[in-house]
């Protein structure tokens, strides 16, 4: 069954231009679903969505909206409102890379409302309607980061193992209700704002990258099947060895050693 057949035609991207959410919003497009993107970026949101547009024969509509705003998930449902939302993905993060009490409190806040809030209301927002139907998916987006302590990923990572959480429950709470919700645990993907943060290379203990394509084929075979997963083969070996055979201070101490050298942060 195609996921147009099981869900329905159209379908949301919280963070959609590129990256990840890029690959999200083509997989979904090539399977004939018609597209919300959300980015704040407007020029190459509108140039994405021209693209699909004519590439797939779909609609691809964008919405410009910064994620940060507390109105975000007003603003979205506003412009959404003519439609029934099929699938629901959130790949929209902030993180901060560096030492906790350096950042500001502003950004802070920022990473607090896209990474929890906004996604939270959105979820709740868009989930009625899935519900009243007895069909539909969401896809939230997680991290290796969230999985113990990270030391130079504090929020970020804090924020992350929340997104586990919150779809793990949720996939409880609706299987038996016609709403699919899987929790997307990634890990480093060679996508613009990973590339942009110019990790280095550590030696010996080092990630794993993965092409989005990657991550989004693997997040749809597990959709439905799963509450959770970790992407990739690396990924898995790596977590399985640091949650399942390590002491989770020594799997603390190896993230944020490894977090340290790649950005060259002083202690």
């Amino acid at each position: 069954m195609s996921l147009k057949d099981k869900y329905g035609s159209w379908a949301l991207v919280a963070g959609g231009s590129e990256g990840i959410g890029a690959a999200f919003a083509d997989y979904l497009a090539r399977q004939g679903l018609n597209l919300f993107l959300v980015a704040r970026n407007k020029e190459k949101l509108q140039n994405f969505c021209d693209f699909l547009t004519k590439a797939y024969a779909i609609e691809a509509i964008p919405i410009q909206c910064d994620l940060a705003d507390r109105d975000a998930c007003h603003q979205i449902i506003q412009q959404t409102k003519e439609k029934l939302i099929d699938i629901l993905i959130y790949n929209a993060g902030l993180s901060y890379i560096g030492k906790f009490e350096e950042n500001t409190s502003s950004h802070h806040q920022n990473i607090l409302q896209i990474n929890v809030m906004t996604q939270t209301l959105l979820i709740q927002a868009l989930s009625k309607q899935m519900l009243e139907k007895k069909r539909g998916a969401v896809i939230v987006m997680s991290s290796l980061a969230g999985l113990q302590g990270a030391g130079f990923l504090t929020a970020y990572a804090a924020t992350k193992a929340y997104c586990r959480v919150l779809g793990e429950s949720l996939y409880y709470e609706w299987k038996d209700r016609g709403v699919d919700v899987i929790s997307c645990i990634a890990g480093a993907t060679s996508s613009p704002n990973f590339l942009n943060t110019k990790p280095s290379d550590t030696g010996l203990i080092k990630p794993s990258v993965q092409k989005p394509e990657e991550v989004v084929a693997e997040c749809f075979q597990r959709l439905g099947k799963t509450p959770s997963f970790v992407c990739g083969r690396g990924n898995k070996l790596a977590s399985f060895i640091m949650h399942r055979l390590l002491p989770r201070w020594l799997a603390i101490k190896i993230m944020g050693d490894t977090t340290r050298k790649m950005y060259r942060i002083d202690q």
